[in-house]
């Protein structure tokens, strides 16, 4: 398949996404290690003989245009990828405790500093960290990485990498993908908070985990004006706010606050706003926001990047994005299969768009009629909790669902503190689907504040056991679901396509929904979609859009702007039309 390799509009840099990668929990502390590493790629079975190949730039995936490395890079299954680097270090960096933090790297790696192996870890999509405070010095540090990545050839996480890319499957990509930094601390330090807003009861509650037993100094701001200053000895907070603002989509609105333990100063933000079922005047369930019925109106967000695939080139194309999406007049994107870095949620949180955020998908190869055919031509469910069901929806590998379970417990954990993120969703259209009640039962232990989207798609498990009925349209009539209590949410649906040449990342060979030929017709079919079909269903209990796509993605066309971010086919004051008319009248 021909293939043609697009450049985004947005520079790199000298150093790749050099600014400060966690807004949500921000010390000043902070060396990045993204920029130029040495590299190798050989078969597993040679091993490493000393030699590197060559110069990769850090975050960027081989596979990628922007590592620099030659068009056609592939690290296969069989392949190891070896990283290689040094950093200097002042000895005023070198406190009692420093941590190494990789935000992603795809899949199975090991970490070796100055010599010390430091850890390993296995899973592609979420951050890791350790403790290399007995390895590091100050001056010359070297550190060493070797990378593994089955892709789809087994049960790990892999989402939308495909060994044969094509239609909704993407090209594999490898190896680190996310921001590489070192902190340091004092032996007395914050390790972690939990933020909680209680519109309710008009508070704002705090979690705090120390490495010593020791006070916590809390203050919060409202822009420039301190509102609240006080110290707490235990291991929580439950602060009392007055004349606070309401976060939502309209109104965005943030407060800072800063953690004083020890030394250590630790800043953050929260909104206040709240998350809930609610149900409106005609008897609907309805997804709520601040305790009112509220409309979400989206995009699917797959996230990936014509010249960076997974990574974004910088943190201005991230806002470019959110921002964009705004301008439509878009309250949400369902970030699809991904965990983006944090500063993309932050810029969510900063100009209003509520987030769904999908677990990355996983299991062993998928077989199109039990995830497909079955569900959309015949309305056919799985049952995904017992062992015929694993086998069909390629979970028969415990250790498989066990490692799902334990990266969306980190993921969960990992995006707790981000305001915007209002659903979560476990499994979409029954790629890797397993004990889908359960989970849902177990992810509301664990953050009862947001809600969920337990079986986006199809393999429904049926009336009574999720809030939600989420369907995925795209050639059938939209109908609302009779006889069912549950919020009637259309989680996927639109995918209309048109080429836009030069701008194409397959020329020959692209996919789409429903092609059209004119950027007119796409516009006029797009208006006709949501005032015919969206529009009359909301007072009939339709409580949620996800239109597919933000952007097109390799073969994928659906996007209403182009794969390499050049071009916005459909005008954005026509979608902020069509987007003023989605609210629910209550």
């Amino acid at each position: 398949m021909k293939t043609v390799r697009l450049r985004t509009p947005f520079e790199v840099g000298s150093t790749p996404l050099a600014e400060y990668p966690r807004p949500q929990f921000a010390r000043n502390s902070y060396v990045t290690l993204n920029g130029e590493w040495d590299y190798a790629i050989l078969r597993k079975s040679e091993g490493f003989d000393g030699k590197y190949q060559g110069k990769i730039l850090v975050p960027f995936s081989p596979e990628c245009l922007l590592s620099g490395l030659p068009e056609g890079t592939r690290v296969t299954p069989d392949d190891a990828l070896y990283y290689h680097r040094t950093f200097n270090l002042d000895e005023s960096f070198v406190k009692a405790v420093t941590i190494l933090h990789f935000d992603a790297v795809d899949m199975i790696c090991s970490v070796r500093l100055n010599g010390i192996s430091v850890g390993e870890h296995i899973g592609g999509y979420v951050p890791f960290s350790f403790d290399v405070s007995g390895a590091i010095k100050a001056g010359e540090n070297v550190i060493e990485l070797v990378v593994t990545d089955p892709c789809d050839t087994s049960y790990h996480t892999h989402a939308k990498q495909s060994s044969k890319p094509g239609g909704i499957w993407y090209t594999p990509q490898s190896g680190i993908w996310q921001s590489v930094w070192i902190e340091s601390m004092d032996e007395v330090y914050l390790k972690d908070v939990t933020i909680v807003p209680d519109i309710d009861t008009d508070t704002i509650n705090f979690k705090f985990e120390k490495s010593a037993n020791v006070p916590v100094d809390v203050i919060i701001m409202d822009g420039n004006e301190a509102i609240y200053s006080g110290q707490f000895a235990g291991d929580t907070a439950s602060i009392k706010l007055e004349n606070y603002e309401l976060w939502s989509p309209e109104n965005p609105k943030l407060y800072d606050v800063a953690f004083k333990v020890g030394n250590d100063i630790v800043k953050s933000y929260f909104g206040m706003r709240k998350f809930s079922w609610v149900t409106d005047s005609k008897g609907f369930k309805r997804m709520g926001l601040n305790n009112k019925p509220y409309f979400h109106t989206g995009l699917l967000d797959q996230g990936y990047w014509s010249d960076g695939m997974l990574t974004p080139p910088s943190n201005a194309a991230l806002e470019w994005d959110v921002k964009m999406v705004k301008s439509m007049g878009f309250n949400m994107l369902r970030k699809h299969i991904k965990i983006e870095p944090l500063r993309w949620y932050y810029h969510c949180d900063k100009e209003g768009i509520l987030v769904w955020q999908d677990m990355v998908s996983g299991g062993t190869k998928y077989n199109l009629l039990y995830i497909g055919l079955l569900a959309t031509v015949f309305e056919y469910h799985i049952k995904d909790d017992n062992e015929s069901g694993y086998k069909k929806l390629a979970r028969a590998d415990k250790e498989g669902r066990d490692e799902f379970e334990n990266e969306l417990r980190v993921t969960m954990n990992h995006l707790k503190n981000v305001v915007s993120l209002a659903v979560w969703v476990p499994f979409n259209e029954g790629w890797g689907q397993f004990d889908s009640v359960r989970i849902t039962k177990e992810m509301k232990k664990i953050d009862p504040t947001r809600l969920i989207d337990s079986v986006s798609g199809w393999n429904d498990q049926g009336k009574g056991t999720s809030d939600t009925k989420s369907l995925h349209i795209y050639f059938k009539p939209l109908f609302v679901p009779r006889k069912d209590d549950r919020c009637y949410i259309l989680s996927e649906f639109g995918g209309y396509a048109i080429k836009t040449e030069g701008h194409m990342y397959s020329p020959d060979n692209q996919f789409g929904y429903r092609i059209y030929k004119k950027p007119a017709a796409l516009a006029k079919a797009i208006k006709r979609l949501y005032e015919k079909t969206i529009v009359p269903k909301i007072d009939k209990g339709l409580s949620a859009t996800v239109y597919t796509e933000v952007s097109d993605v390799e073969q994928e066309m659906n996007g209403l702007v182009t794969f390499d971010r050049r071009v916005i086919k459909v005008p954005i004051d026509l979608m902020r039309e069509i987007n003023a008319q989605l609210v629910i009248k209550d």
